[in-house]
């Protein structure tokens, strides 16, 4: 939470994040809360009443009550949602500024994108839904970025309807996610800039909103007639094996 504190997270919230009526105010304060209650280990609102707990009102003065962050929450539209992206975005820029978690990112950024389907438990939570998983809940669309000295972090999220299709609305959120990389290189930057993903990504926008950004692609291709007929056109002297720096000899092959 110091760290939060010195690159600036809660004045970014409360210059971007403009909710309306009693409970829009002090975004920031109340944002701020919700982390420290997540760092805690609280995973819902009734969770939060762990900042008044203990020895953590030596630290935390003046909490809100759990119904209050409840009500911010609440007061949340897709639009809010956007202005907290571009506060996360710029915040992220000040963490790196002042930590090591893109050491590198200048010499080759590798941006990752999937979703993942969060399990609910109640059918009367909103958007929740079977997706492809068929288990109830909510997807989460992530991007993430690695470099070669640095660990994967999440750039950024978006949550979505339980059934929404993998790449619905991914490009915009490729876009977006690589535009706050750029923002974390340095504008002299020539290293590599790739976007990875699976074949439910494999679709033109994802791939021209990723070459519109300056980025490279490495996208599993889905195995239609299309795919077929071209790999089917392709003669067998054209192919070149793969070298595999690690491989596993097969005694029943021989290879």
């Amino acid at each position: 939470m110091a760290l939060a504190a010195k690159t600036g997270l809660g004045s970014l919230i409360d210059e971007w994040v403009k909710l309306p009526g009693y409970f829009g105010a002090n975004a920031g304060l109340k944002a701020l809360a919700l982390v420290a209650g997540m760092l805690t280990g609280a995973d819902s609102i009734g969770d939060m009443a762990v900042l008044r707990h203990g020895a953590l009102r030596k630290l935390f003065t003046g909490t809100y009550a759990p119904s209050t962050l409840g009500s911010f929450l609440r007061a949340f539209t897709f639009g809010h949602v956007r202005q907290l992206d571009a506060a996360a975005s710029r915040w992220l820029r000040n963490l790196a500024a002042v930590t090591l978690i893109v050491t590198g990112i200048d010499d080759l950024a590798l941006v990752d994108i999937d979703d993942t389907i969060r399990e609910v438990r109640c059918y009367k939570k909103q958007g929740a839904g079977f997706g492809y998983s068929g288990v109830r809940g909510l997807n989460a669309l992530l991007t993430i970025v690695s470099t070669g000295s640095a660990a994967p972090i999440i750039v950024s999220s978006r949550l979505r309807k339980g059934p929404t299709n993998s790449a619905r609305g991914a490009k915009k959120f490729v876009a977006d996610t690589l535009a706050t990389v750029k923002r974390l290189r340095s504008p002299t930057a020539k290293g590599m800039l790739l976007l990875r993903a699976d074949s439910a990504y494999y679709v033109s926008a994802v791939i021209k909103a990723a070459l519109r950004a300056g980025a490279m692609v490495s996208i599993t291709a889905r195995l239609n007639s299309l795919v077929k007929a071209g790999i089917s056109s392709i003669p067998n002297t054209a192919w070149t094996p793969i070298k595999y720096t690690n491989a596993i000899f097969d005694d029943a092959t021989g290879r």
